[in-house]
């Protein structure tokens, strides 16, 4: 069985706070490298700026988890004041206690479309 976790979150940029959120992202990718167990981070803008795309897949729900906390110990305050979260979907099997904390952000699950050996 797959132990990855990944999940695309679809965020709003307040007006006026693209440039401050470019900043921050600089930030959170940095601290975010050093992390064990983290596969893919990745921002995606829509044309207009409005919108951005996260991307984001770990190793398991531990990696997940260590990368939450460090989130909201770090750059949660200034994130939520730059943005808001339209859609959060989870992609895989999340522990239990990886979805309590998903849980918070409004996630939405899709568990793996059959026992396939996914790449």
């Amino acid at each position: 069985m797959n132990t990855q976790v990944s999940w695309l979150v679809e965020l709003t940029v307040t007006p006026g706070q693209l440039h401050n959120f470019r900043a921050l992202t600089g930030e959170m990718v940095e601290s975010t490298r050093g992390e064990p167990g983290v596969l893919n981070y990745e921002r995606f803008v829509s044309d207009d700026g409005s919108v951005v795309y996260a991307y984001e897949r770990y190793a398991d729900s531990a990696a997940a988890l260590a990368h939450l906390r460090a989130f909201e110990t770090k750059f949660a305050g200034r994130f939520l004041g730059m943005v808001s979260r339209r859609r959060f979907t989870v992609f895989g099997s999340p522990t239990d206690e990886l979805k309590h904390v998903l849980d918070r952000f409004g996630a939405t699950y899709q568990r793996p479309f059959g026992e396939f050996a996914y790449w």
